[in-house]
């Protein structure tokens, strides 16, 4: 008899993401960051509050979002405000647009080096990431998420990109609209990760279309319908 076979692991940790309310708590914690010292400390709340919009809004990670250029910021010819992302495949520019109120607290966040938002232009991005995300496990105990249950969320930078995501997909989006804003190489990417958002949007259509059915209240007790409308039974109808 051969052996039972152990049965996989999924290697992709299911996605999390903030609602509504866990993200305004966070953007609401911004204001009241004093941890750290040193000649910008003044500053670090709005630098947090600017690339936490920023991830949020354009779907960045939190390594491309601390190395992003100012020039990557700029407005289409409808005026809108938008993030270049990256240049596809095809050569084509992929840009996400972004609201007016985070495009315009980008371009007030001071900084050392006008070349950039957040980084300083020297040595190596991931050691300014690496203080980013130092500032983002004290923001968020500031913050203070918690489950339902009240135990504490475990929160992330990474969730502001899943969070770009999934609201996307709850909105009705395809699946290969996220992926291409995402920059992954492959929607099968974009699928392991959020496949089970899909599913929540199709639970969010069949919850519309059964509130569809508000008219059946109103048919007589014991009738049927069919294509051309409610039938009344023989038991109902006038002798």
């Amino acid at each position: 008899m051969d052996a039972l076979k152990k049965p996989k692991t999924p290697d992709v940790v299911p996605t999390n993401y903030f609602l509504p309310k866990e993200f305004g708590k966070i953007i609401g914690a911004t204001y009241k960051y004093e941890f750290g010292g040193g000649n910008d400390c003044e500053f670090r709340g709005l630098r947090l509050r600017a690339i936490s919009l920023l991830m949020r809004w354009a779907g960045l990670s939190i390594l491309d979002a601390t190395k992003l250029e100012r020039a990557a910021l700029s407005k289409n010819e409808e005026g809108d405000n938008q993030i270049f992302l990256y240049r596809a495949k095809t050569g084509v520019p992929v840009y996400v647009v972004i609201p007016p109120d985070v495009a315009d607290l980008l371009r007030s966040v001071p900084n050392s080096n006008p070349l950039y938002f957040f980084w300083s232009g020297n040595g190596d991005p991931r050691s300014a990431r690496k203080g980013f995300q130092r500032s983002y496990w004290k923001l968020f105990k500031l913050a203070n998420i918690c489950r339902e249950d009240g135990s504490r969320k475990r929160c992330h930078p990474h969730m502001f990109r899943d969070t770009f995501a999934v609201e996307l997909l709850l909105a009705g989006n395809p699946m290969d609209q996220v992926s291409l804003l995402l920059g992954h190489s492959s929607v099968k990417i974009t699928e392991r990760h959020y496949a089970p958002f899909c599913k929540a949007r199709q639970q969010q259509l069949t919850a519309a279309v059964k509130k569809s059915w508000g008219s059946r209240e109103a048919k007589p007790p014991g009738s049927t319908y069919s294509e051309s409308g409610p039938v009344i039974p023989p038991t109902m109808m006038i002798q």
